[in-house]
């Protein structure tokens, strides 16, 4: 018979204040199994802990229900509550009343406490049922993975290769430094983003425990936590960069022009390129869909001319693999391509709309015009410039309603450069509210203010040309009238979404995407550099819109809990997976496409029934590595032959029926 103990918490107000923890303590005292029972105010508490502790030993219990919070929150708390009492950690099962009663029934006390009683019954029932799990072992292959070489992958990479682990960063563009090295200047402090972005490139370059791809892209991830096999598709630079030395020869003399990538479109580049001087590696590719040579079969000018013979036409892609214990999505984000639906601004049709990157190109000291402030339509210096933000942030009806975080700043940046660069020029910001939540950003804005930006609080109707000026036409909605500018120059603050691929990507590493698109974490407070997929760790903004700042405590964040797990040698696994029962199974594999993890593939057994000769046949097998418990496959199954340890179908038959009593 078991000896199940039952701790009702009050959690100050929040439960206590709804329900009456002695008398559904009280209420629990005489339901099957429960030798003992009781509530106190905090639970979790240290002193709660320590009565759970005292009540396992002076009663002999051998399994406790803690009816308190979410278990997404202290499951693991009384897990290990339970193991200092002596018990299997296991032998745990919580009742959910705060978020599932309290929260939720706070106006109505008299079904709150009914319905408190019943989940408290529900998780009775089933800690009666529960049985001792054991956690099994694995090990670590102390490499990690790092996908993305802007700032918040450099960031992790360094610091995971400074705690002595060998580290493989991928990054699919020809060099690394992502969005921050196209960046003029950063907020609040307005110092050069090159001076403190390229040190940290040439760092992640040199470093003797950093193997770095560029222009690579992943293409499988296969494994689990501590065993991870990834394959990585090396493209075809068409130069062999161990012989070529960076002289800079080829792409001087190539007689092909397209719009740069780098600098969002509005500079030009050849068709073998570095994408900027200090690029790393500072030496070229050649865009092959641009390139005369592969376009015509003639040309050749960069092969004839490569002192080292580095141009090699016929070179192709190569697949490699490398084995990881651990891996960090680090991919960046993308910019709202605004022309899809907004065409009320007029983008495309007038050469002097530019989005922001496009303005940080043009104020750049390494920029098309050599930091120069001018007119993509004529070359002249704009004398009035007008800013628009929100430019599909914290807008339902084009799908985001997020706010991008960083365009009130940097749209407060770029005022002030507009100011320095053009003394006595007239700078407008249309906007919806100001937000500046950071160490320095309030001040900075209020400089932006006092330095003369004017601030026009609403929306932006209409841009249309008039000659050679650009016409805005708004509404202000704190004085109720309508406004039009004469601008030389419209800047569109765009919103921030997922780096284009992030789907692919969120796929092939097994983890999951939030409504926006962008990557999700295992928990927003309390483990929010982490994925449901163990072992896969988040950094920057894939994870949601953030400034540098953040961006780069995020990726340190996620390089300590790298440089944790491959710090031992074994891990332990989750023995709450699903498990098959060979005999039922039917080898009918609805639940392998299930699987979100792909811990279930068909593995071969050999069948010995009595009065037969002995035959093969395939059933499924899981991956105790891969697999988390999720219960996608159980339900799946059609000859019941899955379940799932801790969540046994006898364990939740027994909760339906005391729920049903």
């Amino acid at each position: 018979m078991p000896r199940t103990g039952v701790f009702v918490c009050w959690c100050g107000s929040n439960i206590g204040g709804v329900i009456d923890c002695p008398e559904t303590a009280a209420a629990a005292s005489g339901f099957p199994g429960v030798a003992f029972s009781t509530d106190y105010k905090y639970m979790c508490s240290e002193p709660g802990q320590n009565m759970v502790i005292q009540a396992i030993r002076e009663h002999r219990l051998d399994r406790a229900v803690v009816a308190s919070c979410s278990p997404r929150l202290h499951e693991e708390t009384f897990r290990k509550t339970l193991v200092r009492a002596g018990l299997n950690p296991y032998m745990l099962e919580m009742a959910n009343i705060r978020e599932h009663c309290t929260w939720v029934h706070g106006a109505d006390i008299q079904q709150a406490r009914i319905k408190a009683v019943d989940l408290v019954r529900r998780a009775v029932a089933k800690a009666n049922r529960l049985e001792p799990l054991f956690e099994s072992e694995i090990s670590v292959t102390r490499r990690c993975l790092v996908i993305g070489g802007g700032v918040a992958g450099i960031q992790a990479a360094l610091d995971v290769a400074d705690a002595g682990h060998e580290v493989i960063l991928v990054e699919r563009e020809p060099t690394i430094g992502g969005n921050m090295v196209k960046l003029d200047k950063t907020f609040p402090t307005l110092d050069c983003s090159a001076c403190i972005s390229t040190p940290k490139m040439v760092a992640a370059a040199t470093h003797p425990n950093i193997k770095l791809y560029t222009y690579a892209e992943i293409e499988k991830l296969a494994g689990y936590v501590g065993n991870f096999e990834v394959t990585i598709r090396q493209k075809a630079r068409y130069v062999d960069h161990e012989k070529c030395t960076g002289c800079g020869t080829c792409w001087e003399k190539c007689p092909t022009r397209v719009p740069s990538e780098f600098d969002a479109g509005i500079g030009q580049r050849t068709a073998i390129y570095i994408p900027f001087p200090q690029a790393v590696p500072n030496k070229p590719v050649i865009d092959r869909e641009h390139c005369r040579y592969f376009a015509t079969g003639k040309c050749e000018i960069c092969a004839k001319l490569c002192p080292t013979g580095a141009v090699d036409y016929g070179q192709e892609d190569l697949v490699l693999t490398e084995k990881v214990g651990a891996v960090v999505a680090a991919t960046g984000f993308g910019l709202f391509d605004w022309s899809r639906v907004y065409g009320e601004y007029g983008y495309g049709q007038y050469p002097d709309v530019v989005t922001g990157m496009q303005f940080e190109r043009l104020v750049n000291a390494a920029g098309p015009t050599g930091g120069k402030l001018l007119r993509p339509s004529d070359g002249a210096t704009p004398r009035t410039v007008v800013f628009i933000k929100c430019v599909g942030s914290r807008d339902e009806a084009k799908g985001r309603r997020y706010c991008s975080r960083i365009c009130c700043m940097y749209t407060a940046k770029h005022a002030l450069q507009v100011l320095e660069k053009v003394p006595g020029a007239s700078v407008f910001v249309f906007y919806m509210d100001v937000r500046t939540a950071g160490k320095g950003y309030e001040e900075f804005y209020q400089r932006a203010v006092n330095n003369g930006t004017v601030y026009v609080r609403g929306r932006v109707s209409k841009i249309y040309q008039d000659g050679e000026r650009l016409v805005v036409r708004g509404v202000d909605t704190l004085l109720g009238r309508p406004v039009e500018v004469d601008a030389d120059m419209v800047v569109l603050a765009t919103a921030v979404e997922p780096g284009s691929g992030a789907a692919e990507t969120a796929r092939i590493l097994g983890i999951n995407t939030d409504q926006d698109g962008f990557f999700q974490e295992a928990h927003p407070k309390l483990r929010p550099v982490e994925t449901h997929t163990r072992g896969v760790f988040l950094a920057g903004a894939c994870q949601a819109p953030k400034d540098i700042p953040d961006t780069v405590a995020q990726a340190s964040g996620a390089a300590a809990k790298v440089a944790g797990l491959l710090s031992s040698k074994w891990l332990s696994t989750n023995p709450m997976i699903a498990t098959v029962n060979e005999a039922l199974c039917t080898g009918c594999f609805l639940c392998v496409p299930v699987c979100s993890y792909r811990a279930l593939e068909p593995k071969k057994i050999t069948e010995r029934l009595p009065g037969h000769p002995p035959r093969e046949r395939e059933v499924a097998g899981v991956n105790t590595g891969l697999c988390q418990g999720c219960g996608a496959c159980n339900v799946a199954c059609r000859a019941g032959a899955i379940e799932v340890r801790g969540f046994t179908n006898e364990q939740l038959l027994a909760e339906v029926d005391a729920l049903c009593q």
